[in-house]
């Protein structure tokens, strides 16, 4: 328990009670004491404030000790400083080991310096000061002096340290300080490097970079928030486990795959030695092994790739494909040994350029591998993600919940300040309010208005300022800046009031606002003169608005009371600079501020920015955490890299130029850091590992991924946790918004008033007349129509909103029933029965209305009585309700006109049509039929990919696929038809999926008529829509999308808050960059010429020596909004934004040549939008859609994805997951299968199997590529040792188990693996040794380490892990289908549209729109946003210079290779959108499903798990079925079953406190002992008596034939038996041994000796019997 004793006063530290304390300490050791369950309470730790509950803090007592006032260390030898900001210090009070004593004056002497709070500010401001010099690279001339002076002062707070706490003497010691031991160690190495002769400076520079981590230990905040995450780093221990068991299995698998691959390249070779041997190289004198021999690419550094497979990549005539070189990248990409392998699989797992590593492995082995990198995607990038934002976010709720229960230590005390704040702001306000009426009574309407209007935020700011300023400076303001000069004034106050309070003022403003924000995005390069001057115009009328709008609310509010509230201050803000702007600068980028006008009257995104603002006041020693790292690994790469780059700057550039990425400077270096943790890291790690050698840039770069990222992702939890109980705001909060919806509804109230006296002229139809019309209806026309109809009739008269909330009461419907979409399968189609068709047409009218006449009965009528195939529609409003009785009227009057023959044959006609509606809506609803269009669906959308660029080509081909196109319309047109008939056009209509399915047939014709006519050829392109359909037909798939619409939808206010802080930044954008991205360039080359030779563009376009020169805009620019925003895009998902950055930093002026980093400091825009245009808004909609998704998962149950025959069979999952006791099998008779069985089942058999395979996978790392032979030799009888082991394993199993070896799942893997093992081994032996790689073995061995995560075999919290992915595989599986299916209709349309589009940039051999698996593959790049930019950029490619528009394509009538810019971009920007909200929902269900797994687990509650593990147990202590068990095996019993029943050793004291009831012979009944246990775990719950049942009813269910018995006694009270009896034998045994002493002193002792010898002889007896007593 807490230490939370009675609290007690200061009390001064003496030597009494040091003894006291001694005392206390003895007295503990020499008995138990219930003190040791003491914690220390968290609100009297180390750098927190003493609450005032503790009394005041008197002068003598400051910087002396004093009592400790926590229990917890009151028996620690410890006692207490504070100084006068009443912080907590502790010392030991152990006088050990150097140790003065706490009453010496020295170490008193020396805590008051330690504790005083100027002495912390010198420590700061020392390691600040400290901070400057280390980002410095050529240092002052009194530079080393500073330093000098800085080590004295550190060496002096070393000194003060070690006196005032001792050296080790305890926690609170100097050495029980880890930051300690780094401060002296820093300082003792930096003493003994200044003053020894050796060079070692450059040493030096590093070590100190470890002072900047000094920071953490002077501030108790950051201090904190390193122990959290140092806990958070527990609680990951498993899922890194896991992760690096998985790095360890793929990379053995690329290994196995790839080994080698990479070296192979296209080698120019003569013809006439082309059928020689090619792996032979030094056998052939033709070859020439120099690397300008290779084919190269067009701009790429790497020579091409090319494999020997069919899939793989063919090399140009000229060139074969032979094994030579190094691999890409350095030699940094391959799989040619287990570091690289691992490296490669890191850089996977952390989607870094993985389009490169993809297409070099696809190029040189075969695009079927591209299986390989989708597992890695979804496994690393989704999953193991997926499990460590779900462990960080269940560790941060925990430390949130501690910190709220830290704030509820002391809530008196709280109350009595608040009460306190709330008075002295009552008495401020009150006092305010009299000055007014003082000054001007005419005005105390609009001040009392004023006052109540500011409220919220008036309030937080008055609280702030008022602890800032003394009483006084409120006195001078309300003096100066409340203005009464006259009573002429006082009424233009008051005019002004009222004009600024007018709801139509604020309509006004917010107008000007939005026209003013149209203007802005406006702004554009080159802009006409025309435009230029409305732009301008513009700007200064609503600069003229807004100044006036500040005037008048001064005016009419008082300077006071105008600044005290934050939205005015803004508002000054922006009319100030506007100003500026005007009459004396031009200050760039600074008018985007007026967009953010608009959050004043958006109540959206004031809330936002509230909840903001407290998550940012949260998390602050996050955030300065994270940047003191930042720092730290920013100084630490420049002292350790910074001369490396500059000394071998030659291996990485030809120029010896320093590249752009560098560690040389402070800023190069940020900017390098600042990289890395935005995840592009890969490409500098290649340079780094040049210049500075593999093993220190790997380290520091793992450093720098792995702390960073742990602290990015805390603080992405922080900030998506503030927003998890987000609700919308309303307007009602805000009176801006109150005023801009009241003047909305009076302009609407005044259009429909005049539309209404121009409409009520028109009206011929009197009222009379229309109750008239339903008065015939009810009375003529009862029995045409059904019960339903007749009540809604009846219900017509009442008032709507009454009638809707009765009809939500009355009909109970499904939560898929109630969206626009179809409904559940489960609930069939539904039409009204006509009139002709109801069974009640010959009721009484009478009995009819008296059934109307009860509203509320439920029984006997009902609201929505209707047949499955019927032939009318419900009408749904009171519209329709009129339309159709006045419809029934005319029809019973032209039946009466009629003869009864023209009756009968109506009938007779109605009857036909009855049925052939009935026909048909039985067709549509079979399964047979709905099996059938599906069928006809998945062929239809499947003809599409076959249509590629080769469908020319294939005429057979071509001609099905025309006729199957006819064939699919005709069906689809024939089952709309259907459906038209079997359910009316309005029931048809209705439905959300069937609108989808006539779209699509609309679609099929209009393909089809796009065949036939050459002028509409570009309508058979949508034909791509035609896959849509597909969503209809399976409920999986609708499922999932009524769910993201759901979660989704309701967050559109959120998504335009987004918006808009997009749209500034990029408005920021193009008033900084507009027209500065143009370059003179080469098109022949591309390369950008230099500044020194071209300036800008006149200096280019009059180079007319060469006609290659063109001044060019890049392809991502600033020029507009629209550019800008896809500029940022590419920023946000970290594609392509390094060229815009480039484009940024060298970027000079408009129509200037850019030069190299000319504006390199200009990155801070791009970094400024990483944070708060990516990072916090991702944050805040993820938020909010986990707030949706909650909030419809407590509707619809655990899992909103799956179907309800899902949600069973999850459940059923669930149950089997938890079951990991199989069945055993039986033992066999025979004596030697038993043994053997004894063998294989026993424990150390288990052992010795996962030991063989962990050394399997240990030989597989020690394999290379280009090894020796003797290695070769050596690995081959490794491994096939490995098969003769698992041979023997499999065949003493088989012996053991016979058939029911196949029985078991694990089994037959391991069977599997074992013949395909001996296969692969002895194939190579026949078909030879080039056909079949050598590590196939390998490999298939490589599948038994799958056992470590089987439960029992591995580690129980890989299980654990394991288990969310398999309980939320249904809702995966659902969602992936979804995902290919936006997947396969992006890459038809792609095929459609991009299939001729030149090669380039991202567009190659493998990556292209051609064919369908090559479109699937460019898709999977979008979907994990890697590699877009690149295909986007050669889509681009539009114009005569950079494409061939007239290029004749081989096979096809299509001419050109040019792309559609307007397309691409609508066809990426649409795809990412649709992709990121589907892939955050499968984040959020794994999350959700892993937090609801940890929920439940710390609930103790019980599930049929438990309780089958339970039977489980007990059936090993009652093989024979029994039902009872022997009160001695109880305890055993207890032991041996598992958590939550489970009851350690030793139990028997707790077993005989249950009371068990006992049968005769002291059996305990099962029953009974389940019931106890169960009542053990769940406690004292409310519903434990209804748990209790439950489990006995179940228990009788299971076991009928339960055996009676009648208890004699219980555990409690046999034990009570058996303590009786022993106090009563030793009683009596007392007794007997007295009367025996009695009677022997009676006798008279005649003979000595024989009365020795007779008590010899009786004695003996008597011990050994009083032995037996005390035995029994």
């Amino acid at each position: 328990m807490m230490a939370s004793a009675e609290q007690k006063g200061l009390v001064p530290f003496s030597r009494k009670s040091l003894e006291l304390i001694k005392q206390h300490i003895a007295k503990k050791h020499s008995e138990e004491s219930e003190e040791d369950d003491l914690k220390p309470n968290p609100s009297l730790a180390v750098g927190k404030t003493l609450p005032l509950s503790y009394g005041s803090l008197s002068g003598g007592m400051v910087s002396e000790p004093l009592e400790d006032v926590d229990p917890y260390y009151y028996n620690r030898k410890t006692f207490m400083v504070l100084n006068k900001n009443r912080t907590i210090f502790r010392f030991n009070a152990a006088s050990i080991f150097c140790t003065l004593s706490p009453f010496s004056t020295i170490r008193g002497t020396t805590i008051k310096v330690l504790i005083h709070p100027l002495f912390q500010l010198l420590m700061l401001l020392s390691v600040l000061t400290d901070f400057i010099f280390m980002t410095m690279i050529n240092f002052p001339e009194w530079g080393p002096i500073v330093q000098h002076t800085l080590l004295g002062i550190y060496t002096f707070e070393i000194l003060v340290k070690v006196i005032a706490r001792g050296i080790w003497a305890g926690h609170f010691s100097f050495l029980g300080d880890p930051w300690n031991w780094l401060d002296f160690s820093v300082t003792l190495f930096e003493i003994v490097t200044r003053f020894s002769p050796l060079n070692i400076t450059y040493k030096l520079e590093v070590i100190r970079t470890l002072r900047i981590l000094k920071v953490i230990p002077l501030s108790h905040g950051l201090n904190s928030t390193v122990g959290i995450l140092i806990h958070c780093l527990k609680k990951l221990a498993g899922a890194i486990a896991l992760t690096l068991f998985f790095l360890s299995i793929f990379s053995l698998t690329g290994m196995g795959l790839f080994m080698g691959n990479l070296k192979h390249k296209c080698l120019w070779w003569p013809q006439e030695n082309e059928n020689e041997t090619l792996y032979n190289k030094t056998g052939n004198p033709h070859y020439i092994p120099e690397t300008e021999n290779f084919y190269y690419l067009e701009g790429e550094a790497d020579a091409l790739l090319c494999g020997n497979r069919t899939d793989a990549s063919q090399c140009p005539e000229g060139y074969l494909c032979v094994k030579a070189g190094k691999n890409p990248d350095h030699g940094s990409s391959n799989f040619d040994n287990f570091g690289w392998a691992f490296l490669a699989l890191f850089r996977l797992m952390a989607q870094d350029y993985p389009e490169a590593l993809y297409h070099q492995i696809l190029y040189a082995s075969g695009k079927i591998y591209m299986i390989f990198f989708v597992v890695i995607s979804f496994w690393f990038a989704f999953y193991m993600a997926s499990l460590f934002l779900g462990i960080l976010y269940m560790a941060y709720e925990e430390e949130k919940q501690i910190a709220s229960e830290k704030t509820d230590i002391e809530p008196q005390f709280q109350q009595t300040i608040k009460a306190l704040q709330e008075g002295n702001e009552a008495i401020e306000n009150k006092s305010t309010q009299i000055e007014m009426k003082k000054r001007s009574p005419a005005f105390i309407s609009a001040s009392v208005d004023t006052l109540e209007e500011s409220t919220f935020e008036h309030k937080e700011e008055l609280k702030k300022s008022k602890k800032k300023c003394p009483l006084c400076w409120y006195r001078i303001m309300k003096t100066f800046f409340i203005w009464d000069c006259c009573p002429c004034w006082l009424k233009l106050k008051d005019f002004c009031h009222r004009i600024v309070m007018n709801p139509f003022t604020d309509l006004f403003l917010i107008t000007c606002i939005i026209l003013n924000i149209l203007i802005i995005t406006m702004d554009h390069y080159p802009m006409s003169e025309d435009i230029m001057n409305l732009f301008s115009y513009g700007s200064l009328v609503f600069l003229g608005i807004f100044t006036a709008e500040m005037i008048l609310k001064i005016i009419a509010m008082n300077p006071y009371q105008y600044f005290q509230r934050g939205w005015n201050i803004f508002d000054s803000i922006i009319v100030f600079i506007g100003l500026v702007e005007i009459f004396l600068a031009s200050i760039e980028g600074l008018t985007v501020l007026q967009i953010f006008k608009l959050g004043k009257y958006w109540p959206t995104f004031r809330r936002l920015l509230v909840t903001l603002h407290n998550s940012f006041r949260n998390l602050k020693d996050t955030i300065l955490l994270l940047l003191t790292f930042i720092f730290f690994s920013t100084v630490f790469g420049m002292k350790l890299f910074g001369q490396s780059y500059k000394d071998c700057v030659c291996r990485i550039d030809k120029d010896c130029q320093l590249p752009r990425w560098n560690m040389y400077d402070f800023f190069h270096s940020y900017i390098f850091v600042f990289r890395i943790l935005c995840g592009e890291w890969i490409e500098t790690l290649w340079d780094c590992m040049e210049v500075a050698g593999q093993p220190s840039c790997i380290c520091f770069y793992m450093m720098v991924i792995l702390i960073g990222n742990l602290l990015i992702l805390y603080l992405f939890v922080g900030l998506v946790s503030s927003f998890h109980s987000y609700q919308d705001a309303t307007a009602e909060e805000y009176n801006e918004a109150m005023n801009v919806q009241l003047a909305v509804a009076r302009i609407k109230k005044a259009i429909t008033y005049i539309l209404l006296k121009i409409l009520c002229k028109k009206q011929n139809l009197p009222k009379k007349t229309m109750d008239h019309v339903n008065d015939t209806y009810v009375k003529e026309n009862a029995s045409d129509h059904t019960l339903s109809e007749l009540s809604n009739t009846q219900d017509f008269p009442r008032d709507t909103e009454k009638e809707k909330s009765s009809d939500t009461e009355k009909n109970t419907m499904t939560e898929n029933e109630s969206q626009s979409l179809i409904p559940s399968p489960s609930v069939s189609e539904t039409v009204p029965i006509a009139s002709g068709e109801s069974d009640i047409e010959n009721l009484d009218n009478k009995e009819i209305q008296r059934k109307l006449g009860q509203g509320d009965s439920k029984g006997k009528i009902k609201q929505s009585s209707s047949s499955e195939c019927s032939t009318v529609d419900i009408p749904t409003s009171e519209e329709e309700m009129i339309y159709e009785h006045e419809k029934s009227k005319h029809l019973i009057t032209d039946r009466r006109r009629s003869s009864p023959s023209q009756i009968s044959k109506e009938y007779k006609n109605g009857k036909i049509w009855q049925n052939i509606r009935k026909t048909c809506c039985k067709i549509v609803e079979n399964s047979w039929f709905k099996c059938f269009i599906g069928l006809v669906t998945l062929l239809s959308s499947g003809t599409l990919a076959f249509e590629d660029i080769y469908i020319d080509q294939r005429k057979t081909i071509k001609i099905l696929l025309e006729y199957a196109d006819m064939i699919f319309t005709y069906i689809f047109i024939l089952e709309m038809l259907l459906k038209w008939m079997a359910y009316g056009f309005k029931a048809y209509f209705s439905n959300g999926w069937h609108r989808l399915d006539f779209m699509v047939v609309i679609v099929f014709c209009l393909s089809l008529i796009g065949k036939t006519q050459e002028d509409l050829k570009p309508l058979a392109s949508i034909k791509f829509l035609r896959a849509l359909r597909v969503l209809s037909q399976f409920e999986r798939m609708k499922v999932v999308v009524r769910t993201l619409i759901k979660t989704t939808l309701p967050t559109w206010n959120v998504f335009l808050v987004c918006f808009i802080i997009w749209l500034s930044f990029s408005v920021l954008g193009v008033q900084i960059f507009a027209g500065k991205f143009y370059a003179c360039t080469d098109q022949l080359t591309g390369e950008i010429l230099p500044a020194s030779e071209v300036w800008n563009r006149n200096q280019c376009e009059s180079l007319v020596s060469n006609e290659s020169l063109s001044w060019k805009n890049a392809q991502l620019n600033f020029d507009n909004v629209g550019n800008g925003f896809l500029s940022l895009l590419q920023v946000a998902t970290f594609n392509g934004w390094i060229d815009i950055v480039y484009s940024a930093i060298d970027s000079v002026g408009v129509e200037m040549q850019p030069h190299f980093e000319s504006s390199l400091y200009i990155c801070c825009y791009f970094i400024i939008f990483v944070v708060f245009g990516v990072f916090v808004p991702l944050s805040i909609l993820i938020g909010v859609i986990i707030t949706n998704f909650n909030k419809h998962k407590i509707k619809g149950g655990s899992n909103i994805f799956i179907t309800a025959k899902q949600k069973k069979q999850y459940r059923e999952l669930k149950r089997l997951m938890h079951d990991d006791a199989q069945k055993p099998l039986p033992h066999p008779g025979n004596k030697f299968q038993g043994c053997i069985f004894d063998l294989v089942t026993s424990h150390v058999f288990n052992v010795i199997i996962m030991v063989l395979i962990c050394a399997q996978a240990v030989t597989m790392m020690i394999e290379r590529d280009e090894q020796s032979p003797q290695m070769d030799t050596a690995l081959h009888w490794i491994n096939s040792t490995f098969v003769i082991l698992y041979t023997v394993e499999l065949m003493l199993k088989l012996i053991a188990f016979h058939c029911y070896y196949f029985t078991v799942a694990w089994n037959i893997l391991d069977f599997m693996v074992v013949i395909f093992s001996i296969t692969a081994l002895f194939l190579p032996m026949t078909v030879g040794y080039y056909l079949v790689a050598p590590s196939l073995v390998q490999l298939i061995l490589l599948c038994r380490i799958v056992h470590v995560l089987r439960l029992g075999k591995g580690p129980k919290v890989f299980h654990d892990l394991m288990l969310p992915l398999v309980l939320s595989l249904p809702a995966l599986l659902n969602i992936c289908l979804l995902i290919f299916l936006v997947m396969f209709i992006y890459a038809i349309f792609g095929m459609y549209n991009f299939a001729y589009v030149k090669k380039e940039a991202g567009i190659n051999d493998v990556s292209n729109f051609e064919t369908f698996g090559s479109s699937m593959i460019c898709l999977f790049q979008v979907t994990i946003f890697a590699g877009w930019d690149g295909l986007l950029k050669a889509i681009f490619n539009s114009k005569w210079s950079d494409c061939d528009p007239e290029k004749i394509n081989p096979g096809t009538q299509v001419k050109g290779d040019c792309g559609n810019p307007s397309l691409g971009i609508f066809y990426f920007v649409s795809y990412i959108f649709i992709i990121w909200l589907i892939i955050v929902n499968m984040y959020i269900v794994v999350i959700m499903e892993f937090l609801n797994i940890v929920s439940k687990q710390k609930t103790r509650s019980l599930s049929d798990v438990d309780f089958r593990k339970f039977f489980q147990v007990w059936e090993r202590f009652d093989p024979d079925r029994t039902q009872y068990i022997d009160s001695s095996k109880l305890s055993d019993f207890a032991a041996a079953l598992d958590p939550p029943l489970f009851m350690a050793k030793p139990n028997k004291g707790q077993l005989v406190a249950m009371d068990l009831p006992m049968a005769v012979g002291d059996r305990i009944h099962c029953l009974d002992i389940l019931l106890a246990f169960t009542k053990r775990v769940v406690g004292k719950d409310t519903g434990m008596e209804k748990i209790l049942s439950e489990v006995e009813s179940a228990f009788s269910l299971s076991n009928p034939f339960k055996i009676t018995y009648e208890p004699i006694t219980t555990t409690l009270k046999r034990k009570q038996e058996t303590v009786s009896a022993t106090i009563i034998q030793r009683a009596y045994k007392n007794y007997r041994l007295r009367q025996n002493d009695k009677n022997t002193s009676d006798i008279s002792m005649i003979d000595d000796d024989q009365v020795v010898q007779n008590t010899k002889g009786v004695c003996p007896d008597k011990a050994k019997k009083s032995a037996f007593q005390s035995q029994i």
